[in-house]
């Protein structure tokens, strides 16, 4: 029997526009999922004495461990995904660096993302903007200007991938970042590295702004009306992983590049999102990302939004419900993964009969 793990992050919309924004919209085989789920947290999978998985109370959260549960409501999908493959944390980043450093050929080592962004100041708020439409050119010049003018401090930046940058140091900098995901399209003021060397690292942020700004390739990128690359975004630092990942299911499939990375890391065949969920043979237990709804939130498309989330709903709620409905499927994990809270809700075919737990509106999630 088959065993499914859904992760959907940004459906749980901000209240004060949750109502309007979910207005009219068929979402019954979805809000049955979460209504009829058995609500549940994540416990703790880590052995006593070893380091805490990402988002795990004892790597810096608010301590609530006398139930031997997570508090889950600030888990990120990097964080997610650390839990789900068994990744632990030395700090309260998720170490996303080394496992995306791996995929993207690049030797042992400690590491950060560097991430080439675009910063704009708007009235009171330094916004950060992702940049597209880098060459990979564009991308080693800019590497090569920034390893001579840190040359003497130990650090070297790489760029195997137009848009995935990486800082590699002698050790990981004791700060905590936040990841860029969470980043776009807000204030980076209130984001910027905390920690024992966050003075440092703030240095080291304002310098590289400093050199990027004028860096002659900005100016022909501007000429194109394309965005600038005027900052990089630190974060995910970690080492080379010791030891090998947990391997809990038989395919991974997403619409986004960091669950590949993590399936290559634990050694998982990887699927390509498909426009329609489908039973596949000897994949009895499937892990699906689908983050269809998170450019919409980060482009502010609210429209797109709601057309993404009806496609899922037809696509891929609808069949998923259907087929735990008839027994195809064995039990269906749920974990949604909003900016300020998380559900997660199992269930088995016996749940979609239990009629008096009474579906809700999906808007209704985010006042919680």
């Amino acid at each position: 029997m088959k065993n499914i793990h859904l992760v959907i992050p940004d459906l749980f919309l901000p209240g004060d526009i949750a109502a309007e924004v979910c207005a009219g919209l068929n979402l019954a085989a979805l809000e049955k999922l979460l209504g009829r789920g058995v609500a549940t947290a994540p416990a703790r999978s880590t052995p006593v004495g070893s380091p805490p998985l990402c988002g795990d109370p004892a790597a810096g959260s608010d301590p609530s461990t006398s139930s031997g549960r997570t508090d889950v409501s600030g888990l990120t999908l990097e964080n997610l995904l650390c839990e789900i493959f068994g990744v632990p944390c030395t700090q309260t980043d998720a170490p996303i660096a080394p496992i995306s450093a791996a995929y993207d050929k690049l030797d042992k080592g400690c590491w950060l993302r560097a991430d080439p962004v675009h910063l704009r100041l708007q009235r009171d708020q330094m916004l950060l903007l992702p940049c597209t439409e880098i060459s990979p050119d564009e991308a080693a010049q800019m590497c090569a200007s920034l390893n001579e003018h840190f040359a003497e401090q130990g650090m070297e930046f790489l760029a195997p991938h137009p848009q995935r940058w990486y800082l590699q140091l002698d050790r990981l900098p004791r700060i905590h970042t936040q990841p860029l995901s969470q980043v776009i399209g807000g204030d980076v003021r209130g984001a910027l590295p905390r920690g024992e060397e966050a003075a440092r690292w703030h240095q080291v942020f304002n310098e590289i702004q400093m050199l990027l700004f004028s860096h002659p390739l900005n100016a022909s990128r501007e000429a194109r009306g394309v965005l600038t690359i005027n900052s990089l975004w630190l974060w995910g630092g970690g080492c080379d992983m010791n030891g090998t990942l947990q391997k809990n299911y038989d395919s991974v499939s997403s619409d986004e590049v960091l669950p590949e990375m993590f399936a290559a890391a634990a050694g998982i065949p990887f699927a390509a999102w498909l426009k329609n969920w489908h039973e596949a043979a000897n994949n009895h237990r499937q892990l699906l990302v689908w983050t269809g709804l998170r450019a919409a939130l980060h482009s502010g498309d609210l429209d797109a939004w709601r057309s993404a989330l009806q496609d899922f709903e037809n696509n891929y709620a609808e069949p998923l419900w259907q087929a735990l409905r008839s027994g195809k499927i064995a039990r269906l994990q749920l974990d949604i993964l909003g900016r300020n809270n998380m559900r997660r809700v199992q269930l088995t075919r016996g749940d979609t009969w239990a009629v008096w737990r009474r579906a809700k509106p999906l808007a209704e999630y985010s006042k919680v």
